[in-house]
């Protein structure tokens, strides 16, 4: 084939030249700029308006006479923001693309097709993501929780749509797919209780000890701020190598250890204070001599009865 003719370049010109200087190719041009224009206004102002009014909703919510919890009513409404703005926004992308002349129905179809395709090859992250899902709709934990979740047992540092991240005590972050989580213990929902076992000696009067553990008990609601309501002498626990007495104490959550810590301090402080002894671990060495000394007098007295 030869090159192309210098006539076929100026009508390739030329009829470039008149659609560019047609009337309506401007008055298209112009008719679809002003539509994306308005469309991404329109989004906008959109998402602006419903999460005013989403925080208006929930402020309300908030004063109403019901058990509010502030952690799920922030959880639920982030979630909702997102929702809004991510189904605003493809509306607004679909619009665009057929102002754009492109076919909305085949590259939805395309999507549909693809996305299938990808979901029964990734099923598990699929999974990760539903169960991500409602974790945060349920409100099942939140980041600053303290949860076990399987054998792990740490406090949430980050919940995403598919992997929660867990810091256990010793500072080691355990990442979690969510679909792998089916059991959850949530300790930080409601107030913990501290358990606190004091062993006296048999020896001691135990009325006089629980007089005692009691005055002291009346002092720990003001002295620590932790302590919900006043401890409990529930009694006598055990009989073994002492008399084993229990207290209970109720405490805001997760702060069940630091209370039974300074409770076994003071208690041991205040039976001390009493003259009360707390049993502890003895050991009694005889020497050899010593025995054959005491069986040597025995055998003499015995002998002298005689």
């Amino acid at each position: 084939m030869g090159e192309p003719s210098l006539s076929t370049y100026q009508r390739a010109l030329e009829s470039l030249w008149k659609k560019f200087t047609n009337e309506e190719t401007w008055l298209a041009f112009g008719e679809g700029t002003v539509k994306i224009t308005l469309t991404i206004l329109a989004a906008w102002l959109i998402v602006k308006v419903g999460k005013i009014a989403i925080h208006n909703f929930f402020i309300i919510r908030s004063k109403a006479p019901l058990t509010f919890s502030e952690r799920r009513e922030n959880t639920l409404l982030k979630l909702i923001e997102n929702v809004l703005a991510y189904v605003v926004y493809f509306i607004a992308l679909v619009n665009i693309l057929g102002v754009l002349t492109f076919d909305v129905k085949g590259l939805i179809a395309g999507a549909g097709v693809l996305g299938l395709a990808i979901g029964f090859g990734a099923q598990s992250l699929v999974k990760d993501v539903i169960t991500g899902f409602f974790i945060i709709f349920e409100d099942q934990f939140s980041v600053g929780d303290f949860v076990r979740i399987g054998q792990f047992e740490g406090t949430v540092e980050e919940i995403g749509l598919r992997t929660t991240k867990l810091k256990v005590w010793t500072g080691e972050i355990h990442i979690l797919p969510n679909g792998s989580i089916i059991e959850v213990t949530n300790f930080s929902l409601h107030n913990s209780v501290a358990v606190v076992d004091i062993g006296i000696a048999y020896e001691e009067n135990v009325e006089k000890a629980e007089k005692v553990i009691n005055e002291l008990l009346e002092t720990l609601k003001d002295k620590y701020p932790e302590i919900v309501d006043t401890p409990k002498l529930l009694g006598i626990q055990t009989l073994a190598s002492d008399v084993t007495l229990r207290i209970t104490a109720e405490t805001t959550p997760m702060n069940h250890w630091y209370v039974a810590r300074m409770m076994r301090k003071d208690i041991k402080e205040c039976l001390d204070a009493n003259g009360i002894e707390i049993p502890y671990p003895r050991m009694v060495m005889y020497s050899r001599t010593e025995q054959e000394t005491q069986a040597g007098s025995k055998q003499a007295k015995s002998g002298g009865t005689a």
